[in-house]
């Protein structure tokens, strides 16, 4: 039996400026529809990928000083 490969794709944009493009759409997308329950699923989608956004951000900035001290001794 032959392994299946992966597809491996090299991205050329960040996570951060893909997710805010999502973002983005989404939120146009919505503007366009009706209102009523899919409407504002797209809204809290919008919302999610900003939020992911952000805690990629947050998650890819050097430790500092104050927060590597205070969190190796399990304060």
């Amino acid at each position: 039996m032959k392994k299946k490969r992966r597809n491996r794709v090299k991205q050329t944009t960040s996570l951060e400026a893909r997710l805010s493009l999502e973002a983005q759409r989404l939120r146009n997308k919505a503007y366009h529809m009706p209102l009523g329950s899919a409407r504002e699923l797209l809204f809290r989608r919008a919302r999610q990928m900003d939020e992911a956004r952000e805690m990629s951000e947050v998650l890819t900035l050097p430790p500092t000083a104050s927060q590597s001290s205070g969190r190796s001794r399990g304060c």
